[in-house]
C-alpha cells in the first residue's frame, strides 16, 4: 500500500490550495480526482464556464455599448449556443493546463478515480486500471457538490436541465424558465435576458438573494424587470412536464402554469459524499451531503479535514481556496491568519454585485449607529464613458468612529472595485480615508470619494 503524508480528495479550488500548501513545506501529497480532467466543478462545469459564458454574452450582445449606440446595437446579430460554448471551452482548456502545471511544479501526484474510505487513514481509488489502496497521515475532503435533484423535475439534458448541463442545450430558447432565485439561478437569468430571451424566474422566497443588501438587490430586481424578466416570487414548482410539441410546462403550488421552451432547475446543490463511504472513516454528513467542521476545518476525526463547497455556505471558489490553505496549514501546525468576516462576495449577475461586511439590515438588528454614503456611476465620468449609468456604490460606516462597516456595489466592475474598500476595512480605516485620498481620474474608484462625501455631509446636516 502506497503511503503519503497527505491525501486530498478533489482537485477543485479547495483541493488545489490544500495540496500545494502541504507540498510547499516538503510533504508528499496526492490528489484524487474522479473526473478525467482536473479542476473540479469550478473549472469544468461551474464557476469558470458560467463566468466565461457571461463574458461571451456581454461581448456578443454589445450590452456595454447599448446605452451609447442604442438598445438594438449588437456585435453579432444571431448568437448561437455554439458561439457561447466556443469561448467557454477555450478558457476551460487553458485553466486546466494552468492547474496541471501548478500541481506538477509543486510535486503533487495525481490519482484519477473514485475515492472511497476503507478506514480512518486509508482510501481505495477505483480508476481505469482497477482498484488501488493508499494511506496517509492526514486526509482532506474537498469533493465539492453537484446540482440537487428533485423528483418533480424530469431532467433530459436538453430542455429540462440543471446548471451543469446549460451548454448542452441545442439552441438558445425563446422563453426560458429558471427555478431558483439564488446566485446560480439569478446569474443565468441575467445572462439569457441580456441575449433577448424572455425569462421567467421562480423563487419560493419573497425576494432574491436574501443574504445580500436589500437596496442592492432591489436595484438588481428593477434592472431585471426593465429587461423584461418576469419574477414569480413566493411561488414554488410542484411539477415539470415536457409536452409533445417540445415545450416545457411548470405547474406551481398555486396552480399557475408557466410555459417555456426550456427550464433550468437551480435549487441548491448536494455534497459529493455518496461514494466516499464516510462511516468507514468515522464520519457522517447531513441530509444535504455537508460535513461538519470546526474553525480550522477539522472534522470530528482529528486527522481528517473538509473544505470547500462540501461544508456548505458560502460556497465561493475564493473562500474555498482559503479554506484549503488553512486546513493544510493547521494539519501541520503552521500559523495562519484569516478572518471570514472580511471575505468578499462576488455575484456575477448583469450588472454584477459585490459586497463585504455588514448590511443595513444586520446593523439595524444589532443596534449599531451607522450612516450611509452612496455614489452613482451616472455621476462619475468613468461611468458615462463605460456606458454604465445604473451602477452605484454604497459605503456603510459607524456614525461615531467613522469605521467602515460594509461596502456594497452593483455595476460594471463591482467585484474588482470592491477590493479597495476591502483593504481599507481590513486595515481598520475610516470613511475619512476616502475623502483625503486622490484617485485617478476618470475611474470608477472615484465612487469611494463621492460616497464618503455623501455620507459625511449627512452627518454634518444632522
Amino acid at each position: 500500500m502506497q503511503t503519503y503524508d497527505m491525501i486530498v480528495i478533489g482537485s477543485g479550488p479547495a483541493g488545489q490550495r490544500a495540496a500545494i500548501q502541504a507540498a510547499k513545506i516538503g510533504k508528499r501529497v496526492a490528489v484524487v480526482e474522479r473526473r478525467e480532467s482536473i479542476g473540479g466543478a469550478c473549472i469544468n462545469t461551474g464557476t469558470i464556464p458560467s463566468k466565461t459564458l457571461r463574458e461571451a454574452v456581454l461581448h456578443l450582445s454589445g450590452y456595454a455599448y447599448q446605452g451609447i449606440y442604442g438598445v438594438n446595437y449588437r456585435v453579432k446579430e444571431k448568437i448561437s449556443m455554439a458561439d457561447l460554448a466556443f469561448r467557454v471551452q477555450h478558457v476551460i482548456k487553458i485553466e486546466i493546463d494552468v492547474t496541471v502545471s501548478q500541481l506538477s511544479r509543486n510535486g503533487v501526484e495525481m490519482l484519477f478515480g473514485c475515492a472511497t474510505f476503507t478506514g480512518p487513514h486509508t482510501i481505495r481509488v477505483l480508476g481505469s486500471q482497477g482498484p488501488a489502496d493508499y494511506q496517509a497521515e492526514n486526509i482532506i475532503i474537498a469533493s465539492g457538490t453537484k446540482p440537487a435533484v428533485s423528483p418533480k423535475v424530469p431532467y433530459n439534458n436538453r430542455n429540462i436541465i440543471n446548471s451543469d448541463q446549460i451548454l448542452n442545450m441545442p439552441e438558445i430558447p425563446k422563453t426560458f424558465i429558471v427555478v431558483g432565485g439564488g446566485v446560480i439561478g439569478v446569474e443565468f437569468a441575467c445572462m439569457f435576458a441580456t441575449l433577448g430571451v424572455r425569462m421567467i424566474l421562480v423563487e419560493k422566497r419573497p425576494r432574491l438573494l436574501e443574504f445580500a443588501d436589500a437596496e442592492i438587490v432591489e436595484a438588481l430586481s428593477y434592472h431585471l424587470r426593465d429587461n423584461r424578466v418576469t419574477m414569480r416570487l413566493n411561488e414554488e414548482v410542484s411539477s415539470v412536464e415536457e409536452m409533445p410539441d417540445g415545450s416545457v410546462v411548470a405547474t406551481l403550488e398555486s396552480n399557475k402554469k408557466i410555459t417555456g421552451s426550456a427550464l433550468l432547475y437551480a435549487v441548491g446543490r448536494q455534497g459529493n459524499v455518496d461514494e466516499l463511504n464516510l462511516p468507514a472513516a468515522g464520519l457522517e454528513a447531513d441530509d444535504r451531503g455537508r460535513i461538519k467542521v470546526d474553525a480550522n476545518f477539522r472534522t470530528t476525526v482529528p486527522h481528517i479535514y473538509a473544505v470547500g463547497d462540501v461544508i456548505g455556505f458560502p460556497s465561493l471558489a475564493s473562500v474555498s481556496m482559503e479554506q484549503g490553505r488553512i486546513a493544510a496549514a493547521s494539519a501541520y501546525g503552521l500559523p495562519v491568519q484569516s478572518n471570514p468576516a472580511t471575505y468578499p462576495y462576488g455575484i456575477y449577475t448583469i450588472p454584477e454585485i459585490s459586497f463585504i461586511g455588514k448590511t443595513e439590515e444586520q446593523l439595524t438588528d444589532e443596534d449599531v449607529p451607522y450612516e450611509v454614503g452612496v455614489a452613482y456611476y451616472r455621476e462619475i465620468a468613468r461611468g458615462q464613458i463605460r456606458g454604465d449609468t445604473t451602477g452605484r456604490l454604497k459605503l456603510i460606516f459607524h456614525r461615531e468612529t467613522h469605521e467602515i462597516l460594509g461596502v456594497h456595489i452593483i455595476g460594471d466592475g463591482a467585484s474588482e472595485l470592491l477590493h479597495i474598500g476591502q483593504a481599507v476595512m481590513i486595515l481598520k480605516g475610516t470613511v475619512d480615508y476616502f475623502v483625503d485620498t486622490v484617485f485617478n481620474y476618470p475611474t470608477l474608484a472615484e465612487c469611494y470619494k463621492a460616497a464618503a462625501f455623501n455620507g459625511l455631509n449627512k452627518l454634518a446636516r444632522a
